[in-house]
């Protein structure tokens, strides 16, 4: 059936214009690191619904994986400085890796909890996992994962160290836990800081 076949290359197409977007997005954003002309445009923003609304934009491509996907959430609302872009960023280079490591009939999970006075951001799947002598520099840049278990899936190396400097400029960390065969876990923890009204209206000028 052409009508078929054309279909399932419209679709190899079009998921092959995102990875390539994605992959260029993130070498323009660590080439302006290095120069120095990365920085944050920081607003006060309810992180849940900023979290949730990027998740669900990413709940057709997921399930077109054959992956199942699932947000946990027990906050309703919480105001806190961030820049909403690199927020963007950390997820989609998170869910990608989660996506791209975890076979057919998986399961990703996303949740965010309040602890003391930070935000946890959890990205957890069921994939191939990460061997333990590797977790240490996992978020190194250009480091890869390579052994037989990942020899079939492409990447840059450069996601996860993108991952941790935007983590780090938020004044947050990145971390990780993994078992090979069982999955991975990454937890993004950003501190819950506000902009008084006054810093507000000076960035709106």
């Amino acid at each position: 059936n052409h009508i078929e076949k054309y279909k399932r290359q419209l679709k190899i197409m079009r998921m092959n214009g995102y990875r390539l977007l994605r992959l260029i997005n993130n070498l323009i954003d660590i080439t302006r690191i290095d120069a120095g002309f990365y920085s944050l445009d920081l607003q006060n923003y309810d992180i849940i619904s900023l979290v949730k609304t990027i998740v669900f934009s990413l709940e057709d491509y997921i399930s077109k994986q054959e992956l199942q996907l699932e947000f946990c959430c027990d906050i309703d609302r919480l105001e806190m400085a961030c820049d909403p872009d690199k927020i963007e960023r950390i997820l989609l280079n998170l869910l990608s890796n989660a996506v791209k490591f975890t076979q057919k009939g998986g399961e990703l999970r996303v949740s965010i909890q309040k602890k003391d006075q930070d935000v946890m951001i959890s990205i957890t799947d069921t994939g191939i996992g990460i061997p333990e002598e590797k977790l240490s520099s996992i978020f190194e840049r250009f480091i890869q994962v390579e052994n037989t278990l990942t020899r079939n899936h492409e990447g840059s190396g450069i996601g996860l160290s993108l991952v941790k400097a935007i983590a780090e400029m938020h004044q947050g960390s990145v971390s990780v836990k993994s078992k090979v065969n069982k999955g991975s876990e990454f937890t993004v923890q950003l501190p819950i800081i506000r902009l008084e009204p006054e810093a507000v209206d000076r960035r709106k000028t």
